[in-house]
């Protein structure tokens, strides 16, 4: 396609303009389309930062909807795939005209498995309410009727509900072509419409996914494509961290305990006593959490396997645990032939054996039974690129591992033939690409940025109270919500508070409600994320407060959201055993680990909080910043500069004039 094409698609009197009311063409978005379909013929990886309001949806789609090879998409979570899937990309299909075949593929887990639904319609111990009773009879008529299988497309059963987990199909578990619900298999026909569409609209977590069946050799999951094109590709380094690691939970060898001894005892009852096989592979779980119990009183509840306290009783309770798997899976493996759920147990049992092993090395000592030739030493060193770490709670224990560094794994899975795209509004720190391009192994790709339009200094201001303590002070939330109560009592639009921990949260909507503030208060936790969105959006003047999930994907323009408040910077917390590895990593080769890794992931997470204030031309508002830090320490400058470019100010009284001034002019 010639550029000049590109441009007229874009052109105010284009097929786009037509098809759109109130379309307007944006120099940046077509500059973001043209580099995009050059990267797509050179085969090339391009890594563009295009700012809120570049359009940025439509200047990767337009090249890959003419470019005339097979395009993957893959977006940060699954709302925004289900966004792309129904409402742009049809869209944009009508506008141009063209005959492009398109699908949606997400992983197993979203898809109803018939074979898993009758096993819980056959077993009604497994329903734990009489809500669930209800979700079950929602979901059975859903499976005769859907054409998807997708749960997202059953609003009468929540996302998050524990039903699910027991509808549908893990790796483990799946019975592949043995299964006798094959042909109907919802997960089977999404991926042949994946293998036989033009363009396939997928996740991170999916393509991470993919990377990681890939490393063992399996190659079933993604088509092959000639380009992929990631969009909210600032999500890739953590998504690709947890997908390249590991992780084993008490949970899942209790679930084996109970799947054993149901198919033990309905399909091989006189091989053994399987209620006795089910009971002692349950206790070695729980012995092992409790043996884990120390963990409880350290940050987090988290350790590194070398700061695991009492570490004699876990590594015990841990090598009894590998050896009642061993016995399990000689027991399963003597009936698997005999049926399907016997030999998906024995299959779930190997698998968890595994990895817990894979976990267990090296152990103390230094020694790896995985590479015995090596010398201590060296085995020692072939652990250094990974963490282990366990985490307890009230009822489980999980084992993870995650990889220090994605970059090579990553970076090594790009087809040579193949187009790389790398898209988000925060992909740089202050114009410099080099953190993000360095977690992922990207240092050759080109990049590109291009500013919002929007006009920033007269939509925004950026607030910063002069006399705050600092973070670390305990009476921190208290000054941080009297600083902001007069914004929220002068202000009438919805207002987003943004928390860098789930205590400050909590804390924080108990003292909007103790100083008593007239607006509706809105806690995460207290619903879904979801609900709690659709909430925010339709009570006039409400207040979220929230953490993590709430610092991105989050569109809410006009006077639904005229005030975003953060609390803190967000710096990563410190009890993470992955950024604790990573920086302890980078200190010992000579680096300085706070400019190198911590700032800079802390200046691309407050862009992207702040990105949730400003979503259109006509939007308007405060960002309130209630770190001082951000102005009285000479690193803040380049956090404040990495900033959309709003007005700044340090005076209350400045920040009420705006909010009084747009509040007038904006008739609310």
């Amino acid at each position: 396609m010639l550029l000049q094409e590109l441009s007229d698609i874009f052109s105010a009197d284009g097929p786009l303009a037509a098809a759109v009311p109130d379309y307007r063409p944006r120099q940046s978005q077509i500059e973001m389309a043209q580099a995009i379909e050059a990267a797509l013929q050179n085969r090339g990886t391009l890594v563009a930062e295009a700012g809120t309001g570049t359009g940025k949806t439509w200047a990767y789609l337009v090249p890959a909807f003419m470019g005339g090879g097979k395009v993957l998409v893959s977006t940060g979570t699954r709302t925004l795939q289900d966004q792309l899937f129904r409402r742009d990309v049809p869209r944009l299909r009508a506008a141009l005209a063209l005959p492009i075949t398109v699908a949606l593929l997400k992983g197993r887990g979203n898809y109803v498995c018939h074979y898993h639904l009758e096993r819980l319609q056959g077993d009604e111990r497994a329903l734990k309410s009489r809500a669930e009773m209800a979700q079950l009879r929602h979901i059975q008529v859903f499976a005769q009727h859907s054409k998807t299988g997708d749960r997202a497309d059953l609003a009468q059963v929540p996302e998050e509900a524990d039903i699910w987990n027991r509808v549908t199909s893990t790796r483990e578990n799946c019975l592949g072509q043995e299964c006798p619900r094959v042909r109907d298999c919802f997960l089977m026909k999404a991926r042949r419409q994946a293998q036989d569409a033009d363009l396939v609209v997928v996740n991170h977590a999916l393509f991470m996914a993919d990377l990681a069946l890939r490393e063992e050799g399996i190659t079933d999951l993604l088509p092959a494509v000639d380009a992929v094109i990631f969009d909210e590709a600032h999500q890739l380094p953590d998504i690709a961290t947890r997908f390249l690691g590991s992780s084993v939970s008490s949970s899942q060898l209790l679930e084996l305990a109970r799947n054993m001894e149901a198919a033990g005892l309905a399909q091989a009852r006189e091989a053994t006593n399987w209620s006795e096989a089910g009971k002692r592979l349950e206790q070695a779980a729980r012995e092992l959490r409790l043996a884990a119990a120390p963990i409880d009183k350290l940050p987090g509840r988290k350790a590194t396997f070398e700061a695991i306290p009492e570490p004699e009783a876990f590594d015990k309770a841990l090598a009894e645990l590998l050896a009642e798997l061993d016995k399990c899976a000689a027991l399963l493996g003597a009936v698997a032939e005999k049926h399907p759920d016997l030999a998906a147990a024995a299959k779930t049992c190997v698998d968890l054996r595994a990895r817990l092993f894979l976990w267990s090395q090296p152990d103390r000592q230094g020694r790896n039974a995985l590479a015995p030739e090596q010398s201590e030493s060296r085995a020692a060193d072939a652990s250094s690129g990974a963490v282990r770490w366990v985490e307890h709670g009230m009822h489980h224990v999980r084992l993870h591992s995650a990889p220090l560094s994605v970059a090579r794994i990553f970076s090594r899975c790009r087809n040579p033939d193949q187009a790389w795209v790398l898209t988000s509004a925060t992909l740089s720190v202050h114009g410099d690409f080099g953190h993000f391009q360095r977690q992922l192994g990207l240092s050759d790709a080109a990049t590109q940025r291009w500013e919002s339009p929007f006009d920033y200094p007269s939509q925004g201001l950026l607030f910063v109270p002069r006399g705050l303590p600092l973070p670390s002070d305990r009476q921190f939330n208290e000054y941080f919500v009297d600083a902001l109560l007069p914004l929220l009592q002068a202000g009438s639009g919805g207002a987003l508070v943004l928390c860098t921990t789930l205590r400050s949260v909590d804390r924080i909507a108990e003292l909007l409600q103790e100083r008593g503030l007239q607006r509706p208060i809105l806690r995460q936790g207290d619903y879904s994320r979801r609900i709690l969105l659709e909430r925010f959006r339709a009570e006039k003047g409400a207040v979220l407060v929230g953490s993590a999930s709430f610092w991105e994907g989050i569109d809410v323009p006009g006077d639904a959201l005229t005030l975003v408040a953060i609390d803190k910077l967000p710096f990563a917390p410190p009890d993470d055993p992955v950024l604790e590895a990573r920086l302890k990593r980078c200190r010992e080769q000579g680096g300085n680990p706070f400019m190198e890794y911590q700032l800079p992931e802390a200046a691309i997470a407050l862009k992207q909080g702040a990105g949730r204030l400003i979503r259109s031309e006509t939007d308007w508002g405060v960002l309130m910043v209630g770190d001082v830090r951000m102005v009285d320490k000479p690193y803040g400058k380049l956090l404040w500069r990495g900033l959309p470019a709003f007005a700044r100010t340090r005076e209350p009284a400045e920040a009420l004039a705006f909010l009084a001034a747009r509040q007038g002019g904006s008739g609310s």
